[in-house]
């Protein structure tokens, strides 16, 4: 049998050849966008290399493919989305990357710092599982002065969201400032978590993703290297895939 006849999930098909991440891919099915071979199709739909995939009546072929990974410094008041006609500021607009790209989890529009962005739908799903406990770090300003109680119990978990908090590490650095390393990615959790202790965050930078520091001003963008590169996909081997 030939690769091309080996059956294929349709929202795996287009993360491998970078048209977007399969949860994307997902949403874009269940929004009736994805079409193959001129029939609107289901969830979970299997296909193989010779069958036609339009997307938005956009045909999708894996011409010539090559994996990017960027890490960007996100300014304050830009929005990581790809959906480019909602949203005016948005990440994918920023950058004005020449071939497509969608940014890795998200930071949101307050926050500034490092995000990575890719083609690459894979490792998004790999980086992005809680499970894995991929570390990412923050330096935060609040608006009143760090108390050892509030060390402690942003240290110990926090009751948000319907869950507690995993431990983590915290360390004050300045009289109203901290840095903090979490292994999960709640939707805006530092803030909640802060708001729960009665304090407000004034600023907040992400530092810090896996193996990856910020080192780039602000606004700017660059390739991740070869080395780290292949220690992000050392640290998510483990994961495992999503068929």
């Amino acid at each position: 049998m030939n690769k091309s006849d080996l059956p294929i999930r349709i929202n795996k098909y287009l993360s491998e050849i970078g048209f977007c991440s399969r949860r994307e891919a997902d949403k874009l099915i269940k929004e009736g966008r994805v079409f193959v071979n001129g029939k609107l199709i289901e969830m979970g739909l299997k296909i193989t290399l010779n069958d036609r995939i339009e997307v938005d009546g956009e045909l999708m072929v894996n011409q010539n493919y090559k994996p990017i990974y960027i890490a960007f410094n996100k300014p304050t008041g830009v929005v990581c989305t790809t959906d480019t006609g909602v949203e005016k500021n948005n990440i994918i607009d920023f950058i004005n990357f020449p071939s497509r790209i969608f940014p890795i989890g998200r930071l949101d529009k307050p926050s500034q710092g490092l995000i990575f962005l890719t083609n690459d739908g894979d490792i998004v799903n790999k980086i992005l599982r809680a499970r894995n406990f991929h570390e990412k770090e923050y330096v935060v300003t609040l608006d009143k002065p760090v108390t050892k109680e509030f060390i402690s119990s942003m240290s110990k978990g926090i009751p948000i969201l319907q869950t507690i908090t995993r431990p983590c590490i915290i360390q004050q650095i300045q009289k109203k400032e901290f840095k903090i390393i979490l292994t999960q990615g709640l939707n805006r959790q530092i803030r909640r978590m802060c708001e729960h202790l009665n304090y407000k965050v004034i600023k907040l930078k992400r530092i810090r993703i896996m193996n990856v520091c910020l080192d780039i001003e602000i606004g700017k963008w660059r390739h991740l290297s070869i080395t780290e590169i292949d220690e992000i996909k050392r640290l998510v081997e483990s994961s495992s895939k999503i068929n």
